[in-house]
């Protein structure tokens, strides 16, 4: 039986990203300190996106309520999200987070997970029938959108760790931004700049997976990029050269969901984020199979095995909880 986004699961996820996006402290800043007049708070750095533990994961916390805002608009928690949005999304807040990404220290901050993920914000939001938020945070997400002008040009080679600097995920979630703000000259070059990174590579191995801390498979993050960003016809025939034996569940160590031994360790407990993402990945990839294909079987089982391991641990320790279920969401609706 396929496990899905309920109401209730809804609801749950929710409560617990009210409960840490505007919690400030503990918090993991990723700030240069130019002198002493730049050791300030986070919410002094950063007004809109200073709780979550760290700037990237609020970011992604706001995506997530802004998605099941709109999916579940019925829920009891639609009105505290409406509300959280109405006092963070203004202009003056949004333009004190890019007047931060002005200063020269700043220019590789959050690269590229980060950029990735305001821009899948920015693309949630311009969904919504409340159009106020979309346009008050425009500006921050056109100066992400120009970070990957600047940069994905002058980005030789690709990152293919299984953390925050993967490449592909950050093609792949900037993506869904180009296409609904019809901006063809980004995805363009987000469609060129995969097909130099990832075009000729073939029988991936895997056998690195998973390191100790990952919380993405280099493997199948790429594959779901492609996927995203390839016609069905370029995407099928890539993709039996880059995994030709999943039809016999090899490399193996994909089917396998990782052991987490302990969920009070931020690193380890990566390990829950990466049988999250390998099943939205999973899922994902499957619905670019046909129905009748084998592949796309085993697609959705593994995606399934993956989810039975991780859902019951999406809240307990803060390391975790600050996160997961956004990852939760993304594989339940794949």
């Amino acid at each position: 039986m396929r496990t899905t986004l309920t109401s209730e699961r809804a609801s749950f996820f929710a409560r617990i990203a009210l409960g840490h996006v505007t919690r400030e402290y503990p918090n993991k800043p990723d700030h240069v300190l130019s002198g002493a007049d730049d050791a300030r708070t986070p919410a002094d750095l950063h007004p809109v996106f200073y709780g979550s533990y760290d700037w990237h994961s609020c970011v992604h916390g706001y995506w997530m309520l802004a998605y099941l805002l709109r999916r579940f608009p019925g829920n009891p928690e639609a009105t505290e999200i409406r509300q959280l949005f109405d006092t963070s999304f203004l202009p003056h807040k949004v333009a004190a987070e890019c007047a931060y990404l002005a200063e020269p220290t700043a220019r590789g901050f959050k690269r590229p997970y980060g950029w990735a993920w305001l821009l899948k914000l920015a693309e949630e939001l311009t969904l919504h029938e409340d159009r106020r938020w979309s346009d008050a945070l425009a500006p921050l997400a056109e100066v992400f959108a120009q970070r990957f002008r600047d940069f994905l040009p002058l980005a030789i080679y690709p990152v293919r760790v299984g953390t925050h600097f993967n490449t592909a995920f950050g093609l792949r979630m900037a993506a869904d931004y180009a296409s609904a703000t019809n901006d063809m000259e980004l995805e363009a070059l987000l469609y060129e700049t995969a097909q130099r990174w990832y075009r000729d590579d073939v029988d991936c191995p895997a056998w690195g997976e998973p390191s100790g801390d990952d919380f993405q498979s280099s493997a199948l993050i790429e594959a779901e990029c492609m996927r995203r960003l390839l016609p069905s016809e370029v995407f099928l025939p890539w993709f039996a050269r880059f995994l030709p034996d999943i039809r016999h569940r090899q490399p193996n160590t994909l089917f396998r969901p990782a052991v987490v031994s302990d969920r009070t360790d931020g690193k380890i407990a990566h390990l829950d984020g990466l049988n999250l993402s390998r099943a939205w990945c999973w899922r994902s990839l499957a619905s670019a199979l046909p129905r009748d294909n084998t592949i796309r079987t085993l697609a959705d089982e593994a995606a399934e095995c993956h989810l039975a391991v991780a859902l019951p641990h999406l809240a307990g320790d803060y390391m975790g909880e600050h996160w997961l279920a956004t990852f939760a969401v993304l594989a339940l609706e794949a």
